[in-house]
């Protein structure tokens, strides 16, 4: 079984390291400190929003899936889509990350 990271030094690690590759990124909900979730809203300004979620795939490890789907979607449906899994989980972790071109900011398997 491999180590985990409590989720609240996960995101401020994230947080850090977008920063230190000229992202601005910032934490727009907190959820449990020790074990929450964590969604990344990946925000491209004009052209959309995805939104990331973790997941864990049939090996049981952690991998990231595109919740909104491949492509950018408005800002209002990215919102609802985190609205809708808030309500599925309370302790959700939400990060907000900067950058028109859309990749994603995290080492690991982003899957569609």
């Amino acid at each position: 079984m491999e180590p985990k990271l409590k989720a609240k030094l996960w995101v401020q690690a994230q947080v850090r390291a977008c920063m230190a590759a000229g992202l601005f990124a910032t934490v727009a909900r907190r959820g449990d400190a020790d074990a929450g979730a964590i969604l990344l809203k990946i925000n491209q300004g004009a052209a959309g929003c995805g939104v990331l979620t973790q997941i864990r795939n049939a090996d049981g490890q952690l991998v990231w899936m595109r919740g909104t789907g491949p492509d950018p979607v408005p800002e209002a449906e990215a919102d609802a889509y985190i609205a809708r899994q808030v309500d599925r989980d309370y302790d959700l972790w939400v990060v907000e990350i900067e950058d028109r071109s859309g990749r994603p900011p995290i080492n690991g398997t982003v899957i569609d």
